[in-house]
């Protein structure tokens, strides 16, 4: 992993907009966020924090995205300190964390799918079912999308669900 991240030692000034991570994900796709645009906020990762999306990419989601054969979709990924609470993000939220990365992944009617696979095929430090059905074993159960981190020493293979308003419950 030192070579991996040592390559991706970059300034956040020189930092090429579409910076590919792997074959299918950039580094636009972790930054990206209109809350972040409409307050005038910049969220760009630390060299650090590069190297840690590009740990949850290589060791998770290209993974992910190759078995599956079709496109994953970032709805939040790398989130600055004043972004994460402008949003209501959690205080200690892995979204921002320099020692782990997290992507939550919304894929619709498939989200089930991305769940289950990561979770029997994948390393990881947290997964979450994140709202949708209560009953995750129910046919049809989806979550309204998944959250997933990984750390590259260290991961818990902690499986979560969240239920607005009951909070987290291991799964």
């Amino acid at each position: 992993m030192l070579v991996v991240a040592a390559g991706l030692i970059i300034t956040r000034a020189t930092r090429k907009k579409g910076m590919m991570l792997s074959k299918n994900f950039s580094l636009d796709e972790f930054t990206k966020s209109a809350t972040a645009k409409r307050l005038g906020i910049a969220n760009n990762p630390s060299p650090m924090q590069i190297a840690n999306i590009q740990a949850l990419v290589t060791n998770v989601l290209q993974p992910l995205r190759t078995a599956l054969g079709f496109p994953i979709i970032i709805s939040s990924g790398f989130r600055t300190p004043e972004l994460n609470q402008a949003i209501g993000g959690a205080y200690a939220s892995q979204h921002m964390a320099d020692n782990g990365a997290a992507a939550d992944i919304d894929i619709g009617s498939k989200n089930a799918v991305v769940f289950n696979y990561i979770k029997d095929n994948l390393p990881f430090d947290q997964l979450i079912w994140e709202a949708g059905n209560e009953d995750i074993n129910a046919p049809g159960a989806n979550p309204d999308w998944v959250h997933v981190s990984y750390k590259g020493a260290g991961n818990r293979s902690q499986v979560l669900q969240y239920i607005p308003g009951q909070g987290y419950s291991n799964v």
